[in-house]
């Protein structure tokens, strides 16, 4: 339990999926992560994964294999590039889609930059009852995508309705 209030802690895994990243570069994963501990959940696993579809695919098929685990959250990999296949290796996993995940991001997207929010790909499902989700990479989409679309609806005060029920429901 978070500290401060009946919140539940989640224990979510964090992967950036780059062919140039690094840990010592990986600046949106470390704003993710931190965001992560801040809201009080739990860093369950953090990675850094090559951009290679059937890698990206086994790495998360064994975290919501997890019985532990309640989220995964990927970034990076999700736009229109030739080697960007997060959408491609996650899509077959999902038991359900979350449309409105990436309706709503590409909506604010819009609102910081315009036309370009068409080429994100980000989207969000539910795979084994963990919750799945992938945004781009650059940081800057990581904050959008965090405090206005993921960590309100991590938080189990959130209303009228969030995910967690969901998610410790089927722990």
């Amino acid at each position: 339990m978070m500290s401060t209030s009946n919140r539940q802690a989640l224990h979510i895994a964090l992967a950036t999926v780059s062919d140039r990243h690094t840990p010592t570069s990986d600046a949106t994963g470390d704003w993710l992560g931190d965001a992560i501990v801040k809201a009080g959940h739990h860093m369950y696993q953090r990675q850094i994964l090559a951009t290679d579809k059937y890698l990206v695919r086994a790495v998360v098929s064994r975290w919501i294999a997890e019985p532990k685990l309640s989220v995964v959250l990927l970034n990076g990999s999700t736009g229109f590039a030739e080697h960007n296949a997060v959408p491609e290796a996650i899509a077959p996993l999902l038991d359900q889609t979350i449309d409105g995940f990436g309706e709503l991001f590409r909506q604010l997207s819009w609102q910081q930059i315009g036309s370009s929010a068409m080429q994100s790909r980000a989207f969000a499902g539910l795979a084994n009852n963990t919750l799945v989700i992938a945004i781009p990479g650059s940081e800057s989409a990581a904050q959008l995508a965090w405090e206005q679309l993921i960590q309100p609806q991590l938080d189990s005060e959130q209303g009228p309705c969030n995910f967690v029920g969901r998610l410790i429901r089927h722990r």
